[in-house]
């Protein structure tokens, strides 16, 4: 693939800042170093805080050294992912039972050794009272905003996460809200409010970290859901001014009647096929890109990390690429390593590949 340039742009502009030492733009020029060079950070959901069959009991006392992807490759992954989900109620811990002071030692943790983090956001639906996928109201969105009925109770919500980005003290993260807006299996999705709804949702999100909490850490992450086409995925995006990366979130599932092999070839396609739109769309915007989100639960494939997830990616300028978690209280539920489980061997050739990296 012809070398790409454009993500690298960014940071020759902020040479010319008095700010290019901030943890933001440290963090991007990281991220378009590695895009540069064609290097992907690996990156797993929750994977500090449980794994396939163990979970972080006493979070104060523990050195939060466990990792699914530690066991298996001897290296930690080189981004760590975690979910704010319910933070907007004050609870103690999130809608994965992750406790947010874990969350928070965990992160800091992670950074100081040289890692990054990720956050994503379900929270609830404030109008049914149901959880993020309750999409039995088209209300929610337009109720939330500015003289909406919600708007007052959600500017809590907001708070609430703000709160607890601000509690990580002065480093940056990846902030990912909103994510999978297209399609309409959340609150937030395609059938559920208007474009300029969703835009404004956005757009009042980041106004309200950015300009009234001046949390100046987070780089802004803009995830539709994929495979489609450039057209749609720019229907509802916030404008360039609220984003700092683009990108999409494709899983590989096995469709009745389809062979593993076929299901990994279509799975290949799609995820080359959004990704040079994004590298496209990059392009146009002067954005970062990433693979934001990816998986096939339980990985029946045994060779899915090298004959699948690999060559789909391979070559494209995206910083990083993240697999969802690995429940330990649900047994099939899983997306990235684990020790003792049948790819081990082909999740350790895939992670020594020069272009993927983890962390030391």
């Amino acid at each position: 693939m012809k070398k790409i340039s454009f993500i690298f742009v960014a940071v020759t502009l902020m040479a010319c800042s008095s700010e290019m030492d901030s943890p933001k733009n440290q963090l991007t020029a990281r991220l378009s170093s590695l895009a540069e060079n064609g290097r992907i950070a690996y990156a797993h959901q929750d994977d500090l805080a449980y794994g396939h069959a163990w979970c972080v009991e006493d979070w104060e006392s523990d050195a939060l050294e466990r990792s699914d992807v530690k066991d298996v490759a001897g290296k930690y992954p080189a981004m760590v992912g975690f979910d704010l989900g319910d933070i907007e109620h004050g609870s103690e811990k999130n809608l994965d039972g992750v406790p947010f002071g874990l969350m928070r030692k965990a992160a800091l943790q992670h950074i100081a050794r040289g890692g990054m983090v990720t956050f994503s956001w379900h929270p609830d639906n404030l109008v049914t009272g149901g959880d993020a996928w309750d999409v039995s109201s088209d209300q929610v969105v337009k109720s939330i905003l500015p003289g909406g009925e919600k708007h007052d109770e959600f500017m809590v919500w907001l708070q609430r996460a703000a709160d607890f980005i601000e509690s990580l003290g002065d480093v940056a993260v990846i902030f990912r809200p909103w994510h999978e807006n297209l399609a309409s299996w959340f609150w937030w999705g395609g059938k559920l409010c208007t474009p300029e709804e969703y835009q404004e949702l956005y757009r009042m999100t980041w106004r309200y970290f950015t300009k009234e909490r001046g949390l100046s850490n987070i780089l802004w992450c803009y995830s539709p859901n994929g495979p489609i086409p450039a057209g749609e995925y720019m229907s509802r995006y916030p404008g360039d001014e609220y984003v700092d990366i683009l990108g999409t979130d494709i899983y590989e599932f096995v469709a009745p009647g389809e062979s593993m092999a076929d299901a990994g070839a279509r799975f290949g396609a799609e995820v080359k096929d959004m990704l040079s739109t994004l590298v496209t769309l990059g392009a146009g915007h002067n954005k970062l890109i990433c693979f934001s989100e990816t998986g096939l639960e339980g990985i029946p494939d045994a060779n899915w990390w090298c004959n699948a997830l690999y060559p789909a990616i391979q070559g494209f300028p995206i910083s990083y690429v993240l697999t969802w978690r690995n429940a330990h209280d649900r047994p099939g539920h899983f997306y990235g390593p684990w020790k003792g489980y049948g790819g081990e061997e082909d999740f350790k050739a895939f992670a020594a590949q020069d272009k993927i990296l983890l962390l030391d």
